[in-house]
Parts: C-alpha cells; structure tokens; sequence
C-alpha cells in the first residue's frame, strides 16, 4: 500500500528511480531513499519536539543506518539516535549522529560493554541488574558515570514475542535505588516498547498498556522523591502523535519509519512527513508466463499483516525508455518468495503481456526493515530537478558495500 502512497505524493522519487536505474546509477536490491524528504520530515520533528520540550533520538535500522540520511538528520536538527543493537549504534555514530540510547531494544553483550561505553551514550537502558553492573564498570573504564534507563514491566504490558524483559513495576523505586548503589552508573528513568501501536480496525494510532505503565512507574518514583525522571516512549512515533505523548509525560520520542514516511498510520492518513522510501529491482529472467525479478531486500515488516505486494514494471518492450509517466504504471501482483526460501526471487504473473523484458525497472513500496536484509541503500539528492543524484550505495547495515578491486 505504501507503493500508491509513493505514486500519489511523490512521483518525481518515482521518475528518478527508474531513470537512475535505467542508466546504471542505482543496483537492483537496493533500496533507494529521497534525502530532501527525509530532510524535511526530520526538520518537521525538529521543530515539533523543540516546541514540546521532548528529546528526540532517531532509529535509522529501517533504513539501513545510511550515512548519508544520517548526515541530513544532523543539518535538520535531530543530533542524536537511538541503537537498537550496538552496531546499529555504531553506525550510527560512524554517520555523524552522536548516540542518545542504547541497549534498547537489543541489550549489550558482556564483553562488548567497553565498545558501547566508548560511544558516550547519553542512556543505556537495562533490563536487569547484572547489566546495570556491567555498563558502571565499562562507564569507569571511560572516566565517566553513565545514566540508565530501566524497561519497567507489569502484567498486561504489550511485547512482541521474544522482546520480553525488564524490572517490575512494583518493584521499580526499589530497582532506581540498587541502581544508584553501584558504581558508574545511575538512575535517569524509564522505558517501555511499544508505548504506541497503529490500531488498523480503527485506522488510528492509541496507547499501550506500557504507556500507562510507564505513567504508575512515574507516580511511584515521584512519591519516592525522585524528580527529573527521564520517560523514553517509543513505538510508532509520527509528528501526529507526539503531543499526545507530551501530555503522558514522555520526555523522549524515537522517529524511525516516521522519518520515511512508513509508519502504519502513513498508509491510512496523509501526515505531515512525505513517503520517501522505495525499493528497486529489474527483471532477472522470464519463465512460464512469469517475470523474475532480483530479491535479497523482499522483507516486508509484516506490522500491517498479510497484505498483497505489488510492483511497477517499466517495461521498455526492449527500447531502452520507458513507454510513460512511472507513476501512471498500473503496479502488478507479486508473489513474494515464500517463508520457507530464500528471496532470491520474486515472481511477477505477466497474463499473456509481452512487453516486459530482461533487465526492465521494477520498483516496490512497501514497509521496510533494511537492516535484516542483503539489500542495498542509496540516497538521492535533488529529487524533482534535472540534478538529482545518487549520494552513495550503502550495505544494509551502513558499511561500505563488498566491492572487487578495480572493478
């Protein structure tokens, strides 16, 4: 659904993709992104969370921790990300970001506790006191003592299989309390994930459970005469919902898919950020009536739950141009590869159509996760003028791509 989003609100991003693929600019499985919408969507949240007083961290994993979008988040204002995982905050910090918070969602490893602490995180959230102990030994290794965050849980709290953890709620002035007893660290506040979800029976964004968690959390430390209690509040986080967040206390969001325009909320309403992500593959092979088309990037975060996938095939019938508008192109049904495979393929029924080529454009638009793929991701400046252009191709997880010498 995000692919009539893209032909709706931004076709141009659509009309540079095709061309800069037809010309050899952008590899199939690769996940093109429009760095001045991204741009402005990050100045959006800039201005947004400034006026809120809240602190705004980004997660670029969705986006497969770019350099060059996270050099732009920076020049918009948002200075600071959030790692799901060390390296995704390692990547980060390589792009230019500084890192906000760590250790949330993905804990840090014992023996890598030295690497996130030479980070300087401003938070590292834990999950228990073990953790707690091995952030203050590495925080003192660095000469430096480190704030925290604690997951608080209670029962009834929302989690996605597997992301389970944390410190009970009615045990949670008493956990604040052990944290300030050990070395190198203390307490700062608290978190949760997911604060907010897309309800799709309703078409609207709403408050988990953990919100209301993270609210008992704050009453209970206050009354325990704690104050300045930071309130980390992720989960799909739009410029829509962050007001809302304010006024339940949060005093920290995390625009991830935000920033791309691809939030569940993005394929239902249009906000206020542009959709300015894609993904761009080629006809690999036709068989039986079927084009194949190159995967390695065909995830599609399944939050909105089985829906179809759909492409636009430029097909050239052979001519080297494309036959009209891009985003006039009637998008195709696509089988994507099935759970037990690997994507190396998806398969596009062609119906008797003949027009369609080896090596034509496709072009996807769907909810990414680039950083569990072995996809591509490029930037591309000047979208919309005669100028546009590729700034870099990226790994999925930020580094630069494996190339062959002087090839």
């Amino acid at each position: 659904m995000f692919l009539n989003l893209l032909r709706r609100r931004n076709p141009e991003f659509l009309e540079a993709i095709a061309t800069l693929h037809r010309a050899g600019s952008l590899p199939a499985n690769t996940y093109p992104i429009d760095l001045d919408a991204v741009g402005r969507n990050a100045t959006e949240y800039a201005v947004a969370t400034k006026r809120l007083g809240l602190q705004a961290f980004a997660m670029t994993k969705q986006i497969g921790r770019n350099p060059d979008v996270s050099r732009v988040l920076v020049e918009s204002g948002i200075t600071h990300a959030v790692g799901v995982d060390l390296q995704c905050a390692i990547a980060a910090a390589s792009g230019g970001l500084k890192v906000g918070h760590l250790g949330h969602l993905v804990q840090i490893p014992r023996h890598e506790a030295d690497t996130a602490a030479a980070l300087e995180p401003l938070y590292w959230t834990v999950f228990n006191e073990t953790k707690a102990r091995e952030a203050g030994a590495a925080a003192l290794r660095q000469g430096r003592v480190q704030d925290v965050l604690l997951r608080v849980v209670q029962d009834g709290d929302r989690f996605y299989t597997g992301h389970e953890g944390g410190f009970p709620l009615d045990g949670i002035v008493a956990a604040a309390d052990t944290i300030d007893g050990i070395p190198g660290v203390r307490f700062a506040g608290i978190t949760t994930f997911p604060a907010t979800l897309f309800d799709a029976e309703h078409g609207a964004v709403r408050a988990t459970p953990n919100r209301s968690t993270l609210a008992a959390a704050v009453e209970l430390l206050t009354a325990a005469g704690r104050t300045d209690i930071q309130v980390n509040a992720p989960g799909t986080t739009s410029v829509s919902v962050l007001e809302a967040l304010a006024e339940a206390g949060a005093t920290q969001v995390e625009p991830g898919h935000g920033l791309t325009g691809t939030t569940p909320a993005h394929a239902f309403t249009d906000l206020v950020e542009e959709p300015a992500i894609a993904y761009v593959s080629e006809v690999s092979h036709l068989w039986n009536d079927r084009a194949y088309v190159f995967g390695g990037g065909l995830y599609v975060d399944p939050v909105l739950g089985g829906v179809e996938t759909s492409a636009i095939v430029v097909a050239t019938g052979g001519s080297g141009h494309a036959p009209a508008r891009i985003a006039d192109l009637e998008p195709l049904a696509v089988e994507m590869p099935a759970p037990e495979a690997i994507d190396y393929y998806a398969t596009i029924p062609l119906n008797g159509r003949t027009d369609v080529n080896v090596g034509d454009t496709v072009i996807f638009g769907f909810r990414p996760q680039v950083f569990v793929t072995r996809a591509s991701t490029a930037a591309i400046s000047g979208i919309g003028t005669d100028t546009h252009k590729v700034e870099g191709i990226w790994a999925a997880d930020g580094s630069a791509p494996l190339t062959f010498p002087n090839s």
